[in-house]
């Protein structure tokens, strides 16, 4: 176990997430387009049925981790292993968070592209069965996104490659996941675009538009191994 000192803080790695519940929704988008976003990387959106690549947007509430409690959005990519073979991973293209020691973390030690802007999430609307996330940046709703609760979901632990590329530095990191409470389905979320950078980003994409699918995960648990600069 090695540590990184964090606006002077000392932080354990790997890091530990304790506790957190997370939404997502996934979306087949124009290859081409994809590519154009993930070309600076020169990773590869993995090539689905007609000439799509998928991309994912999430909320997630970290309720209790070596990072302290924060909210975060993400906007990641599908990508092909830049070593070859079979092997998949996710490009985190977008992260912003609403605490300032993840975000500094996050950039220093994985080289995530956090950023502090106000993050809401609204789990209290049970009759509609849905949670909902609204990323505002400069003052203006950039994305709102709620997500349908689905149907039970059996959940296996799992560990994915983070790509992450930050001032011309393509990383990679170990993320694990295990937890309970899954639920997933076709469909089930809708995108909400608003205004700014990240808003027109996604337009270019095609949202909104119908999600494959999404779900959500009401308690899970994260560990984030060091990055490994490629």
């Amino acid at each position: 176990m090695t540590s990184v000192t964090v606006l002077g803080r000392e932080v354990a790695i790997p890091v530990e997430i304790r506790s957190a519940r997370s939404w997502f929704a996934s979306f087949a988008v124009q290859r081409a387009a994809a590519a154009r976003i993930v070309a600076p990387t020169s990773l590869e959106p993995v090539r689905l049925p007609g000439g799509r690549s998928m991309l994912s947007l999430a909320f997630i509430r970290y309720i209790d981790g070596d990072l302290d409690p924060y909210n975060e959005v993400a906007a990641a990519f599908l990508v092909a292993d830049p070593a070859g073979g079979k092997g998949k991973g996710v490009y985190i293209h977008r992260l912003p968070v609403n605490q300032e020691f993840t975000c500094a973390a996050g950039r220093e030690i994985w080289g995530f592209p956090k950023f502090v802007t106000p993050i809401e999430i609204d789990e209290s609307t049970a009759i509609d069965h849905a949670d909902r996330a609204v990323l505002t940046v400069n003052g203006e709703t950039a994305l709102a996104m709620t997500v349908r609760r689905g149907i039970p979901t059996p959940m296996r632990s799992t560990a994915l490659d983070a790509f992450s590329f930050r001032e011309g530095v393509l990383r990679r990191t170990r993320w694990e996941l295990r937890g309970s409470g899954s639920r997933m389905r076709l469909g089930g979320a809708r995108v909400e675009l608003g205004a700014g950078e990240i808003a027109d980003e996604l337009r270019s994409l095609g949202l909104p538009k119908r999600a494959l699918m999404s779900g959500c995960i009401r308690d899970v648990q994260m560990t984030f191994q060091a990055a490994e600069i490629l």
